[in-house]
């Protein structure tokens, strides 16, 4: 073969061999606060010889880079070697950025590579986040990522997403996944609710019938006809050694897990394993059904207090978060009207009833004062539901908003910290389609709560003033799983919401734009089909059918 064969031989061999290219757009969810693309500078080209060089003071630094390797590989079809040094034409993670914001990052690409410059290695992990969802599509291709200066930090300290996993049992593996999703678009809390009336789900060593009996129910209601259930036993619980993987494993991606342990109400998982602790003393069982039950804890029982400091005390030793989450929703009052020890409570407490308050009511924040001050002994801060301020505010506790913004206005000017979860903008329980033309196979409440009304919520009201708008620590969207028996259909019912709210956390007011914000959720889709996410495509095309697998 002459010289000439092989060199053509050897140029259709490079031309069968050679790899496409796409070009990285910057258009992600949630938008930074700042993107400068320089038009005239040469950008650069990802391939696979490419290095992903980090430098940092902690372990956070070389799994943050880890971890961008890990992203990147289902996009691109390239999995980078990881290096602790210099590296030319490599993607380079550091955490030297001064700014106000911990949280802030840096991104810079040019022809000599890409540097992420984070104010910590959770500000380089969501600069590394817009990198990754700057690749448009999932396909064996190098990159050209434009010359581009991102210069970004978050609004709001506090950027949460709740997962019941009491009315149903999600595996550590499904949980794992949820946070994958949450690291995703930048959220730093997860709200992990882990007791209710249908199931104690953590394992609390002083208590071991909580999770031998507390967890398991003898069936579940069928559909909404809550005289009925299917007489299948159902439960689970994480052991202590399963929630510290948790825990780990969110704090890898920067998010701190915040447990909650809902009182003195939605507590007859517990008052069927101690029935003592119940206002009538049982028997009870772990409801079958859903909505809010009257049977709680006996605020007029010592022992009761002596229960929640032990749950506290060995919860404290699991979650590191400076929040813990002490519920106070939905908490009837009927039993204490009736039980002779709450009433004796009231009396030594010298509680009356106001125009603003009920003995009872002032019996539950007496309640919630305790359980916060056991958690300030500790070094931590109670959240509550907003129904904890109905019998007077409790010191020191966040109040999380859920019936309605006002709630947290009412806190704010009263000095108290607060996070917006609404019903109307935050409940994605709710159906991601019309009622009217959904073919969603499970049960759902009926309320619609579009993508559009999820973006148009706005934290912090108009009426406060700076001093008063700095209480408000951020916002929170729930799921609540009644009728969310897996991993897919929480999917299905978190996305593509969690775009919306993403923005509504991160992104200043002023830079929000309805109409921008869904021309970008068609790229970050493209992520979610490259991870294998369920999502519902009615948010993007109106004329596709809702499908909650």
């Amino acid at each position: 073969m002459n010289k000439f064969v092989l060199i053509l031989a050897g140029a259709a061999l490079a031309s069968c061999t050679s790899r496409p290219q796409q070009t990285a757009v910057y258009d992600v969810i949630p938008l930074p606060q700042s993107v400068s693309v320089d038009l005239g500078g040469e950008g650069f080209v990802l391939k696979p010889s490419a290095k992903i060089a980090y430098f940092g003071a902690d372990t956070s630094m070389r799994r943050n880079a880890e971890l961008l390797a890990s992203y990147l590989e289902p996009l691109t079809g390239m999995r980078l070697e990881v290096v602790e040094a210099p590296a030319k034409g490599a993607i380079t993670i550091t955490d030297t950025l001064r700014s106000e914001s911990p949280e802030a990052y840096r991104l810079v690409a040019s022809a000599d590579g890409i540097v992420i410059d984070g104010a910590s290695a959770a500000g380089a992990f969501y600069g590394m986040q817009t990198l990754r969802k700057s690749i448009p599509a999932a396909m064996e291709a190098d990159v050209l990522f434009p010359a581009v200066s991102i210069a970004d930090a978050p609004r709001f300290p506090y950027r949460g997403v709740h997962f019941d996993c009491s009315r149903h049992f999600f595996p550590v593996d499904s949980v794992k996944e949820y946070i994958d999703i949450l690291a995703l678009h930048n959220v730093n809390h997860f709200h992990w609710h882990l007791t209710d009336d249908q199931g104690w789900r953590i394992e609390i060593k002083k208590y071991p019938l909580l999770t031998e009996k507390g967890s398991w129910r003898k069936g579940t209601v069928i559909g909404t006809d809550f005289s009925s259930n299917d007489s299948i036993p159902y439960g689970g619980y994480y052991t202590q050694d399963d929630a510290r993987e948790i825990v780990r494993y969110a704090a890898e991606r920067h998010i701190t897990v915040v447990p909650e342990v809902d009182m003195p109400g939605h507590m007859q998982g517990a008052l069927n394993a101690y029935p003592s602790m119940g206002c009538e003393g049982g028997p009870y069982e772990v409801w079958m059904r859903w909505g809010v039950s009257d049977q709680v804890l006996c605020a007029g029982n010592d022992s009761v207090y002596a229960f929640v400091d032990d749950v506290i005390d060995e919860l404290c030793e699991i979650f590191p978060s400076e929040y813990f989450h002490i519920g106070g929703d939905e908490c009837p009052k009927k039993k204490w009207k009736e039980c002779e020890a709450c009433q004796a409570k009231i009396r030594s407490l010298g509680l009356k009833s106001d125009s603003h308050s009920t003995a009872e009511q002032k019996l539950q924040t007496h309640f919630m004062t305790h359980a916060a001050e056991h958690l300030a002994s500790k070094g931590r801060r109670a959240i509550g539901w907003d129904e904890i301020m109905e019998g007077g505010m409790t010191p020191g506790t966040v109040i999380m908003s859920w019936r309605g913004p006002k709630h947290a206005v009412t806190a704010a000017r009263a000095g108290h910290d607060a996070i917006l979860t609404p019903t109307a903008y935050c409940y994605f329980d709710y159906l991601q389609a019309p009622d009217s033309i959904t073919d969603e196979q499970l049960l759902s409440y009926r309320t619609y709560l579009p993508v559009e009304k999820v973006y148009s919520l706005e934290p912090v009201d108009s009426t406060l003033t700076a001093e008063e708008a700095r209480h408000i620590l951020g916002a929170q969207c729930n799921l609540w799983c009644e009728y969310i028996p897996t991993l897919s259909y929480a999917e299905y019912k978190l996305l593509p919401r969690l775009a919306a709210m993403s923005e509504v956390q991160w992104t200043r007011p002023e830079k929000k734009d309805i109409d921008d914000f869904m021309r970008r959720l068609r790229q970050i889709v493209k992520t979610y089909d490259a991870e294998g996410y369920n999502y519902a495509r009615f948010a993007l095309d109106p004329a596709a059918t809702a499908d909650g697998k």
